[in-house]
């Protein structure tokens, strides 16, 4: 009765979830007219592709939404590489290495994740802007480049890896950074993964700071380039909109399926901890 009852309740938060999702692709197979009907019917009477042609070519709006997709991958691959490499040296080295007021260090960079990100937002912009970096990729790729969730993540594992295997490397031969690179990094994979995934999640999926920190059609991001548009034409067709938003969540869940094993081992593994 009991295992029954949570499969109903799983089943039921299951649709909640994913209807959404369903709408959207829904409406954008849709052509003009049925898609702003009000009816409720899932799958489309003649389902068509035009509205993916239409906005992956510009439409008439002569925007370049391809420029938009490269944009957001490149942002997206670049600031995930440099977080997780950056994060993992600092959570190194405040976990294994010997330096003075780690503890207090790891303190302040824990503490400077209860600041809203609203907060660093205007000192930020003016300081991209004093260096003359707004509407460049500097602008949309540095601000994500170094975080303290991955440092806080990234510790907890480092501080608790066992210390004879790294005593035996060092009888071995092997220095510090030989350690952590084909040591600890090879062990900490699925935090990794887990790093990596939310970055670029949180990078692809940001609006707020790509929608000030360009000017240009060229150097706008896909979901500051959706903002824009639904300010535009596409506002009366929303059929093209919910296609160029379902192309936007592709990269996403390709990129958590690929993790999805190794995500799903660090939250087991942080569990059992």
């Amino acid at each position: 009765m009991k295992s029954a009852l949570l499969i109903t309740i799983a089943s039921v938060l299951a649709v909640v979830f994913i209807m959404p999702l369903l709408w959207m692709v829904s409406i954008s197979f849709k052509d003009d007219i049925e898609a702003i009907l009000p009816n409720l019917n899932v799958i489309p009477d003649n389902p068509t592709f035009a509205n993916y042609s239409n906005v992956l070519t510009g439409g008439e709006l002569n925007v370049p939404i391809l420029r938009w997709i490269f944009n957001s991958l490149f942002v997206g691959i670049v600031a995930t590489i440099l977080v997780v490499t950056i994060d993992a040296l600092a959570a190194y080295g405040l976990a294994r290495l010997d330096i003075p007021f780690r503890k207090a260090i790891f303190s302040i960079i824990v503490g400077t994740m209860m600041i809203p990100n609203i907060v660093w937002f205007l000192p930020l912009y003016a300081e991209f802007n004093s260096l003359g970096l707004i509407d460049t990729y500097w602008a949309l790729i540095l601000p994500y480049t170094a975080g303290a969730f991955g440092v806080f993540l990234l510790y907890q594992f480092f501080s608790s890896f066992p210390k004879e295997i790294e005593e035996a490397a060092y009888l071995d031969g092997a220095n510090k950074f030989e350690i952590f690179y084909r040591i600890l990094l090879p062990s900490a994979k699925p935090a990794l993964w887990t790093l990596a995934i939310l970055t670029f999640m949180g990078v692809f999926n940001d609006f707020v700071w790509p929608l000030y920190a360009t000017n240009s059609d060229e150097m706008r991001t896909l979901t500051a380039g959706i903002a824009i548009m639904t300010q535009g034409s596409y506002v009366n067709t929303p059929n093209k909109l919910m296609a160029l938003s379902t192309i936007a969540t592709i990269p996403v869940m390709v990129i958590f399926l690929i993790g999805q094993k190794s995500f799903v081992k660090a939250v087991t593994q942080a569990g059992i901890k």
